[in-house]
């Protein structure tokens, strides 16, 4: 398999990925979590991403996934500032290490340290606003910094993910057992997120991703579409 992803535990990381490298283009897509990427031996963030993206593996990439909420703290700068974006891990930290492999760049993470912020892995994870106890512009600032952007656009890339869990080609069913209002809701916001409808989307081969990856899960074939 080119792509695979290797478990992890703890409260940082949800998983090491390796791409041996299959010369297909990939589509990336939207799954509230950032990555530090080894690509021809340079570090680079994935910043948190809104909106779908195409790439060509082409040799072996590695790199390592934070869980949604974590990359804020583990970085040491708002994850708002990495919206949409992809920069030299230099240029977030100073020491950036020098790396051979995923699990020598998963080390580096670790020692660096930080860990999610708990109010938004609360919120993220389904407790209800009330059950968190503090106002929205509170929240929001803290999103802003662990995420990289608000409770309403992470809700909505969170019900996107839920939407590509789902097994069958029944649009109507899936929108509504993702949490859409309709099948026309899921074709919009599929269409911003993704950059295709669904339909297509799902032809395409696109599974979830992110912390909702079936492949470090199962011992399923890892999708077409890889996370950022």
């Amino acid at each position: 398999m080119a792509y695979r992803e290797l478990p992890t535990t703890g409260p940082l990381l949800a998983c090491l990925w390796i791409n041996d490298g299959d010369d297909r283009t990939h589509r990336i897509l939207p799954d509230a979590c950032v990555d530090i990427v080894s690509v021809n031996g340079n570090l680079i963030v994935a910043g948190p991403a809104t909106r779908a993206h195409l790439t060509t593996a082409r040799g072996t990439t590695f790199g390592v996934r934070f869980r949604v909420g974590a990359a804020g703290a583990a970085l040491g700068l708002p994850a708002a500032e990495l919206l949409d974006r992809s920069v030299p891990l230099e240029d977030v930290w100073r020491d950036a290490p020098q790396v051979a492999n995923v699990h020598e760049l998963a080390a580096a993470v670790m020692r660096k340290g930080g860990e999610a912020d708990p109010l938004v892995r609360a919120a993220a994870t389904g407790t209800p606003r009330a059950a968190i106890g503090i106002g929205d512009r509170q929240l929001r600032r803290r999103f802003l910094d662990a995420v990289g952007y608000g409770p309403k656009t992470l809700e909505r890339i969170l019900r996107f993910q839920r939407f590509l869990m789902l097994e069958g080609t029944d649009l109507a069913r899936l929108a509504l057992e993702a949490g859409y209002a309709d099948q026309a809701h899921l074709t919009r916001e599929c269409t911003r997120l993704a950059g295709l409808p669904p339909a297509a989307l799902l032809a395409e081969g696109a599974g979830a991703a992110g912390e909702r990856s079936v492949s470090f899960k199962t011992d399923a074939r890892a999708p077409a579409t890889m996370a950022a």
